[in-house]
């Protein structure tokens, strides 16, 4: 990864926690910084909040521009024309955050996976794959990307993993129709994910859905 991540700590003492939140296409770290005080966290939350940048790749759907991605986009019809190769890599970089973060001495029990959009996609990706036994995963505006090798890859230790899955009723980017299925999916795959459909929230993030993070988070970082 270019750049270090953005790494925010709340709380009075050493953090005995981690998210680790991924920003959607086109966005950098920065882009979800200004919500941690924005979840009013009790003052005894330790938690070390890492926001890390995608790299610079070019966006077939942008007309090849470079930007922050991480993984490429071809189409409008993203869930059907994936960047197989985009989203693995994507994957491996947040697995290596992961351990850099048990490095540090906060079990791989304590870390929540998080993201919005194409971020949201890669926590899916990486999460639900991986060999450690992660706290949970917060999956925003989003979809499940190669859901097809998900049966054969997915990680026996994260079956019963806590996922807050959470979109807006009229994203015009990814509408909810995907994330729909993407609920589909999980389920007819053994998950639960926690539901939460926002009635008048575009591709974005809403008081309500942020209240119902920080809720989230609290009880599972308990």
């Amino acid at each position: 990864m270019s750049d270090s991540p953005i790494v925010i700590e709340t709380g009075t003492g050493s953090p005995d926690s981690a998210v680790i939140w991924l920003h959607g296409l086109g966005a950098d770290g920065h882009d979800f910084e200004p919500i941690v005080p924005e979840l009013k966290l009790p003052a005894d939350s330790n938690i070390r909040f890492v926001f890390p940048h995608a790299p610079m790749i070019p966006v077939t759907i942008n007309q090849g521009f470079v930007m922050r991605a991480w993984y490429d986009i071809k189409s409008d019809r993203i869930a059907n024309e994936p960047d197989e190769a985009g989203i693995r890599s994507s994957a491996e970089l947040l697995n290596v955050l992961v351990e850099e973060q048990i490095s540090t001495g906060i079990p791989a029990n304590r870390i929540v996976l998080a993201g919005f959009s194409q971020g949201g996609a890669i926590v899916l990706q990486a999460g639900l794959r991986q060999a450690n036994q992660l706290a949970g995963i917060m999956a925003l505006s989003t979809y499940l990307p190669l859901p097809e090798s998900l049966a054969s890859e997915k990680s026996a230790i994260n079956q019963n993993i806590p996922i807050f899955l959470a979109h807006g009723a009229i994203d015009q980017v990814i509408q909810i129709d995907l994330a729909y299925t993407t609920r589909g999916q999980l389920e007819k795959a053994g998950y639960k994910p926690e539901w939460h459909e926002y009635e008048f929230m575009p591709h974005s993030v809403s008081l309500d859905e942020i209240n119902h993070m920080s809720a989230w988070l609290q009880r599972i970082l308990a």
